[in-house]
């Protein structure tokens, strides 16, 4: 009799200890797959992301927005010829060298106004270089191989009980679904970024007709600012979640098979928190506001 107990309990751990590691694998493939998709979203360039709402946002910039930048364009262009011809003296000291500046400023601001998307799109161009470089360099650390870890919690695993393996097939039940909101969280940092370029882009004429005044001009500098703190937003997601990697990886060395566990999540968690600062950090960073 005894030795019947003895069987069903070893099988009952064994079903246990099989139960754990199959869940523990499954939340490092959701890591993994997690952490790819990431990196392949940042890496996309507006029009690549998705072509559709693309094309969208520029007919709607281009037959919307741009008459009304059209409009500012001209106003602009207006005071800065009646504040250069009063600002000396009523033209009493005008230097007739200052009509040429003028035109010629006239000149790059319908030549600005005219490329904005081409402007735009240059300067994620620029950033999204800067992200799939660093993307090239990090890569080889950014997947978790699930079959290490495990490898070095199973012998912790042998030498726990029935009622703690039941314990801890309970914890990583739990540990999985809170992996699974965290995993939506971080898909509305992801996107919700490339929503907010796509409506930052949508009003690009506005802010860069103001860009020859020297007043009005700072409406046009703080977009550019807020361009490239958009793009480069990409490069600082990437070095979180290749900081998250690292330390992922460092799991299989914890001391008890709980921590190894809660640690998974208390990563993720600081994962979900770092994404959602690199968009204050980034705009801080290049003075946009």
């Amino acid at each position: 009799m005894g030795s019947l107990v003895d069987f069903i309990t070893e099988w009952i751990r064994q079903g246990l200890i099989e139960a754990i590691t199959g869940k523990f694998s499954g939340i490092f493939e959701s890591v993994n797959e997690q952490v790819g998709e990431v990196a392949s979203q940042v890496g996309q360039t507006p029009q690549g992301w998705n072509s559709g709402v693309f094309s969208m946002i520029q007919t709607l910039s281009e037959t919307v927005v741009l008459p009304i930048a059209g409009m500012i364009l001209t106003f602009v262009l207006c005071y800065e010829l009646i504040t250069m011809i009063i600002e000396k003296n009523n033209m009493a000291d005008f230097d007739t060298f200052n009509i040429f500046k003028w035109i010629f400023k006239t000149f790059v601001a319908v030549y600005i106004l005219s490329n904005t998307f081409t402007i735009v799109m240059g300067i994620f161009e620029l950033a999204q270089n800067v992200v799939n470089g660093s993307a090239g360099i990090i890569s080889s650390s950014l997947d978790v191989n699930a079959a290490d870890v495990v490898s070095d919690l199973q012998g912790q695993l042998e030498a726990m009980g029935v009622f703690e393996l039941l314990g801890l097939w309970l914890e990583t039940h739990i540990i999985s679904l809170c992996m699974s909101a965290l995993s939506i969280c971080i898909f509305i940092i992801v996107f919700g970024r490339m929503i907010e370029i796509y409506l930052t882009v949508s009003v690009a004429p506005i802010p860069l007709s103001t860009m020859v005044n020297r007043e009005w001009g700072t409406m046009g500098n703080n977009y550019l600012k807020a361009l490239f703190a958009l793009g480069f937003q990409g490069f600082l997601i990437m070095i979180c979640i290749a900081i998250y990697s690292v330390l992922i990886q460092g799991i299989g060395a914890a001391d008890s098979v709980h921590g190894a566990i809660w640690g998974v999540a208390g990563y993720t968690v600081l994962l979900c928190f770092t994404l959602f600062k690199t968009g204050g950090l980034s705009k801080s960073l290049f003075g946009a506001h």
